[in-house]
């Protein structure tokens, strides 16, 4: 006999509770009846998922889901402070208009979450392993359940739905049964540990570190006396990563920082975490197995260093409610198709934003190779002028502005006041045997090699930003945007050019 229910969901973490919040308290004619599947409901322990953008919170509040916040000792985020170790320097980017965002311990926010998911009507909350799907005898396409295994018992139960969703994070067990391509990719990993009762350079704001030699470090206060730091370790991961961290990370860090960074070293476990991109496909009109969808990590991923993941996650489950909502049959896979489709589409300027933004900045603040760095450079430098320099990145970052072409004319404009940077700017000369080093502007017989280094620096800016803009905004649009997508780099780049 099998369980029977309007939607099952599996996965009982960000995306999978505020999802069965928001479709349990839809309007809709006749109530859904959902079955929120989770191998372990005990409170989870992971070291991302711990800092939501104020546009994150924006959609907390829209969904009704606001208290789950509060009572956690989550601390307040007002901004980002971003701190050269090379230079010795450091610069404010606080986030526009007073807003907001949230930094807490991950699990104190999910065990809230799926309170919120309990307390919903028509909503049970079901500790069982998820063993496979149930497809449709019939077409062996469709899917109409799912097998699991409840806790404390030994035979498997079928529940079965109308509609089944997939949300159960980074390392779905079912991604490929729904979309064999594409899969995600890996250039590093965050290692992370708590810091106890820190001081950081300014206090209320997630702090990221530029280290030479290795990819950027994040701290950001995530109760009263802890404060989480994520070390960016590219691949292949050293053997000894104490002693890494130890010998490369650590002796970069501001002071106040690094006694409790060796302190954690020595009474806390180094845990890590991939960090993956995945863009997104489609799953109206394109999806190649009926019945089911995927949402929150399961689906799409971006790189951690922009704390997007919830933010992401939260407006995605803000724009597929209504639309999900306004469908009488969730049974009928073809209107669940037009509203996917419609989801599509209406997710992606803040989704799109948020991935590229990610990836994009990764490349800048982790920069390997000479052009990389001279763009990192010039990005800090860039936020050094203040004014919209700091507001435009940060209101893109927050998913304040979710604009792609708002974020195509900062990107645009960083790279090209890195090369002003390269001719204008005082930089390190090496000296002599027997001199020190010393700060000096390029002379003009430097300038027919900078020339050539400035088309390098351009061309990779393209490089990095291109692809991402491509597989983000046009990859499943047809050529015709495709072509608008260029047309607007070089508009953009053009309008930074002569302004």
């Amino acid at each position: 006999m099998a369980d029977r229910y309007d939607v099952l969901i599996v996965g009982a973490g960000v995306a999978g509770c505020a999802l069965a919040h928001a479709l349990a308290t839809a309007p809709r004619t006749t109530p859904l009846r959902i079955a929120l599947l989770e191998r372990s409901l005990d409170e989870p322990d992971r070291i991302v998922g711990e800092l939501l953008q104020p546009g994150g919170v924006n959609a907390l509040k829209t969904l009704g889901l606001e208290s789950v916040v509060e009572n956690i000792d989550a601390a307040t985020c007002v901004g980002y402070c971003v701190v050269d170790a090379g230079a010795g320097k450091q610069v404010e980017i606080p986030y526009p208009g007073g807003h907001k965002g949230k930094s807490f311990h991950h699990g104190r926010l999910i065990m809230n979450l799926r309170a919120a998911a309990r307390r919903a009507p028509g909503v049970d909350v079901i500790e069982a392993t998820v063993k496979e799907l149930i497809e449709d005898d019939s077409s062996k396409r469709r899917v109409i359940g799912v097998r699991a295994l409840p806790k404390g018992e030994e035979e498997q139960r079928s529940f079965h739905a109308s509609l089944v969703i997939i949300a159960d994070g980074c390392a779905s067990k079912f991604r490929s049964s729904v979309f064999p391509a594409p899969k995600p990719t890996t250039k590093s990993h965050f290692v992370g540990a708590i810091l106890k009762d820190v001081v950081l350079p300014i206090p209320n704001h997630g702090t990221v570190a530029l280290i030479k030699g290795s990819g950027p470090v994040l701290m950001y206060q995530i109760s009263k006396h802890d404060t989480r730091i994520l070390m960016d370790v590219k691949e292949p991961l050293p053997s000894d990563l104490k002693a890494h961290i130890l010998a490369n990370i650590a002796p970069q860090l501001p002071h106040s920082v690094q006694p409790a960074l060796k302190t954690a070293l020595d009474t806390d476990r180094l845990r890590r975490m991939p960090n993956s991109y995945l863009p997104t496909t489609p799953q109206g009109s394109a999806s190649p197995k009926p019945g089911i969808i995927l949402i929150g990590d399961a689906w799409n991923m971006r790189h951690p260093l922009t704390g997007g993941g919830m933010t992401v996650a939260f407006n995605d489950i803000v724009a597929l409610q209504p639309l999900l909502a306004a469908v009488p049959d969730l049974g009928n896979w073809r209107q669940v198709k037009r509203a996917l489709d419609r989801w599509y589409r209406a997710r992606k300027p803040l989704a799109s934003t948020v991935n590229i933004l990610s990836v994009a900045l990764y490349d800048l603040f982790g920069a390997d190779g000479d052009e990389l760095e001279v763009l990192r450079t010039g990005c800090f430098k860039y936020f050094e002028l203040g004014g919209e320099c700091i507001n435009g990145p940060v209101s893109i970052l927050s998913a304040l502005a979710p604009s792609p072409a708002l974020l195509t004319y900062h990107f645009f404009s960083v790279a090209l006041y890195a090369i002003w940077v390269l001719f204008t700017h005082p930089r390190l000369v090496p000296g002599r045997p027997g001199e020190k080093p010393r700060y000096a502007v390029a002379r003009l017989d430097q300038y027919p090699f900078l020339l050539y280094k400035s088309a390098r620096v351009f061309y990779t800016a393209c490089v990095v930003f291109g692809p991402l803009l491509w597989m983000e905004m046009f990859k499943h649009t047809g050529p015709s945007r495709a072509t608008l997508a260029l047309g607007l780099v070089a508009a953009l780049a053009a309008a930074v050019v002569f302004s």
